[in-house]
Parts: C-alpha cells; sequence; structure tokens
C-alpha cells in the first residue's frame, strides 16, 4: 500500500526513521488502532513516547508531529497536503520530531502547491479514509512494532 504521492507506506517509515537516527535518537513505531484520526493518533502516541514527542501518520501520507499536553487539534506541525509530499520531506518530518524531543531548532520542510490537489484526490482520499477508519477497533490497545531497516541514515 501507499500514500497518495506514490510512496511506499514501508518507504515513509524508514524515511521517518532515518530522520530521527540522524538526530541521534531510536524511532519506536506505535500502531494505534483506536481512531484513525490523524491528530488523535498523534495525541495518543505523544503519550506513550517517552519524550513527549510524537508523529502521527495516515496510510494516505497526511503526518503531524505533536507533544504530550496539547490538544489532539493542536500540534507542532501539521502536513495536511501528502500529495505533496516526498521521500525527503518525511526524512526532514522525522529530524524535526527529533530535534523538537532535544530541544533544538527545527528546519522548515519544503512543501510544493498544488491547488488542484483537493480534487484531483478527493476520491481516493475518502476511499482511503473510509477503510482505515474501518479498521478502528476502540477496544483494542496500541501496539509497538518492531521494524528494522537496512539503511543508513542519509537524511
Amino acid at each position: 500500500t501507499e500514500t497518495l504521492s506514490g510512496i511506499t507506506h514501508g518507504e515513509v517509515l524508514k524515511r521517518i526513521c532515518q530522520g530521527i537516527e540522524a538526530e541521534g535518537y531510536t524511532p519506536r513505531v506505535v500502531k494505534i488502532y483506536r481512531t484513525s484520526d490523524c491528530g488523535a493518533i498523534g495525541w495518543h502516541g505523544a503519550q506513550l513516547s517517552g519524550s513527549g514527542i510524537a508523529i502521527g501518520l495516515q496510510s494516505k501520507g497526511t503526518i503531524l508531529i505533536t507533544r504530550k499536553g496539547l490538544n489532539p487539534l493542536n500540534n507542532l506541525e501539521l502536513f495536511g497536503m501528502s500529495p505533496n509530499l516526498t521521500e525527503t520531506s518525511y526524512g526532514m518530518i522525522g529530524q524535526n520530531a527529533a530535534r523538537y524531543a532535544k530541544g533544538t531548532p527545527v528546519v522548515p520542510v519544503p512543501s510544493t502547491i498544488d491547488n488542484m490537489a483537493r480534487l484531483k484526490y478527493i476520491v481516493k482520499t475518502t476511499l482511503m479514509h473510509r477503510k482505515e477508519t474501518s479498521c478502528v477497533r476502540l477496544d483494542a490497545p496500541s501496539r509497538e512494532w518492531d521494524i528494522h531497516f537496512d539503511h543508513e541514515a542519509d537524511v
């Protein structure tokens, strides 16, 4: 499966993890089953995070960085136009999450503007979100994934 921009979910996770590792941190990947809302996913992750910083990620590629203590609809950074995100973008988002954890300055994540993206992707976005929402299990606990990539941090 892949994001709206055609990047595989495995590659997205790999790039985020590379970004975190480039800042000297070890990434932790946790699957949140009780919601499909990106803000709520990030919020739950922040509650579980040792640093209090978490990344919320939806299957379509929408991603945010949040901190423990913020409301689910509040966040540090939000990247809602996922069709415009690249592999490099996801790596930089991972780096910024680690920088928030360290308390060091973050760097702007470049993005392109595509005013037609909403129109081009509305049907696919709706179908992906519907599928993701059908997998929500309110009674299921969050589960940490043991993910390893054979890679060098090249962010």
